[in-house]
């Protein structure tokens, strides 16, 4: 399996404030250490399966992130507070799920993981 290039779309930080700079640095640098981690985990890898199971777990961490920004959202609204930074994480989150799904043939091993842990967690498709 090739590396994989993950990166900050623009967008997301063009949405910041102006005085947003360390928000976007800090962006870079999360980004830069889940693609080293990423890499490696696919360069250790025994196989394209074993290397697409490091991939779903980072997927799953991000979908956890995501959902969990998206809470954040909500509750500084709630209190008042703007919510523009845990919309950019949010977004970073959702941002980085498609680029892995996006990556050459890594979404369709992506979704052959995903079907083989529901089964292998006992749930059984009915007939």
């Amino acid at each position: 399996m090739d590396e994989l290039t993950l990166s900050v779309p623009g967008p997301i930080t063009e949405s910041l404030p102006a005085d947003g700079e360390d928000a976007a640095r800090d962006m870079e640098r999360a980004v830069e250490g889940w693609e080293r981690r990423l890499n490696r985990a696919i360069a250790d890898a025994d196989s394209d399966d074993d290397a697409a199971g490091a991939v779903v777990d980072a997927l799953e961490r991000f979908e956890n992130r995501w959902e969990q920004y998206d809470d954040f959202v909500a509750e500084l609204r709630a209190w008042g507070q703007s919510p523009i930074y845990a919309m950019a994480w949010r977004d970073l989150m959702g941002a980085l799920m498609q680029q892995l799904y996006d990556h050459e043939d890594l979404g369709e091993r992506i979704d052959r993981e995903r079907h083989a842990r529901i089964v292998s967690d006992g749930i059984r498709p009915g007939r």
